[in-house]
């Protein structure tokens, strides 16, 4: 079976979420199965591992929904794309895509790095759950992150195909750490853009109510959002880091009292599982998806009241607590590992195969 791994959201640099993802996957899969990266600028490499590799068009390119056109030239049975956008028009292959949330339907907000045309097409995207129907229907099985969003894809009844949840991976350590309760500080981190829908600006104004706390803000930011947020909270309450390196981002989370989140909608959110894997408790919002991937050791709260987030943040403040939840939580992450992940996926990739197979006799 001759695999190809769409590698084409692999970031130059410095990995963002989907990017992250892929790379990780395909490192995974590539210890158990040969495979094949399809990439479409060569500098993405720095940021993969050391496998065969091809070449193929920017999926943000008006040709995408051709793609088939070149990569029915490498002969591949099937091909595993990270994301649900990649042609299948044309193909002689199987394909399986992933369908990580249903965000954007609710929330349609285009990501801020599409050009004007692209976030035109964008918005149109998600005004009608058909072009979504269409699209998935014409592949052979589908990923996604979650029991929510399964159930999500099947509410709106948006693919006939086969669906397998694969959960994410992160780091795991093979000495799990042993944590205490953080003393001198009082950092609360948060990993995550800052659209409306992730309701950081809860966040900012409950600092005034948590005097002695710091927020960490690590994500990139613009002027405009970071002075927005900035006058929410007591001045010298929030730390901007605009950006952080994966050592910086340890870092803080080693050093906090928790990871926080306030977001009205996700479709696995990592960050969180990142946390708890170093023994970080997390407060979430209380959602479906954060109560399926936080589980038990998470604290939760009402995203729309102050009041709750303070209360939430409040428990952690006694060190048996924190230190119950921070031990806890180190054992819940462990489900949640690039290994087991690949294995899930190898087992979608030849059952799709054999399908295609099959309706062909």
């Amino acid at each position: 079976m001759k695999v190809i791994f769409d590698c084409r959201y692999t970031r130059i640099g410095r990995h963002d979420g989907i990017s992250r993802y892929g790379a990780r996957l395909v490192e995974e899969l590539g210890k158990l199965h040969p495979v094949t990266m399809l990439v479409s600028d060569e500098r993405q490499l720095e940021m993969l591992p050391d496998l065969p590799w091809v070449l193929g068009p920017n999926p943000t390119a008006a040709t995408e929904p051709w793609v088939a056109r070149t990569v029915n030239r490498y002969q591949p049975d099937v091909i595993f794309s990270p994301m649900q956008t990649m042609g299948p028009g044309g193909r002689k292959y199987a394909l399986v895509t992933t369908v990580h949330d249903l965000i954007y339907y609710t929330h349609r907000t285009p990501p801020r790095d599409l050009n004007p045309g692209l976030r035109l097409l964008w918005r149109g995207y998600h005004l009608w759950w058909g072009f979504q129907r269409a699209l998935l229907n014409q592949a052979d099985a589908h990923l996604v992150d979650s029991e929510t969003t399964r159930e999500l894809v099947q509410r709106h009844r948006l693919t006939r195909n086969p669906m397998r949840v694969v959960l994410l991976g992160t780091e795991q350590r093979e000495s799990p750490p042993t944590r205490t309760a953080p003393s001198g500080s009082r950092d609360l981190v948060y990993m995550g853009s800052f659209m409306p829908y992730k309701n950081v600006e809860l966040l900012a104004r409950s600092m005034a109510r948590l005097p002695g706390y710091r927020l960490r803000l690590m994500s990139r930011i613009t002027p405009e959002d970071r002075s927005r947020i900035a006058a929410l909270a007591p001045e010298g309450a929030i730390d901007f880091l605009n950006g952080a390196s994966d050592e910086e981002y340890e870092a803080a989370l080693l050093a906090a009292t928790a990871l926080v989140s306030g977001s009205r909608d996700e479709g696995f959110g990592l960050p969180v599982v990142e946390a708890q894997a170093l023994g970080t408790p997390v407060v979430l919002n209380d959602i479906a998806i954060f109560r399926e991937i936080g589980g038990e050791p998470a604290g939760y709260f009402d995203g729309s009241s102050v009041d709750s987030f303070v209360s939430a943040i409040r428990e952690l403040e006694d060190p048996a607590e924190w230190e119950r939840r921070s031990a806890i939580s180190v054992e819940w992450a462990k489900r949640y590992n690039w290994p087991d992940a690949a294995k899930a996926l190898l087992e979608v990739l030849q059952d799709a195969v054999e399908r295609r197979a099959a309706k062909r006799r």
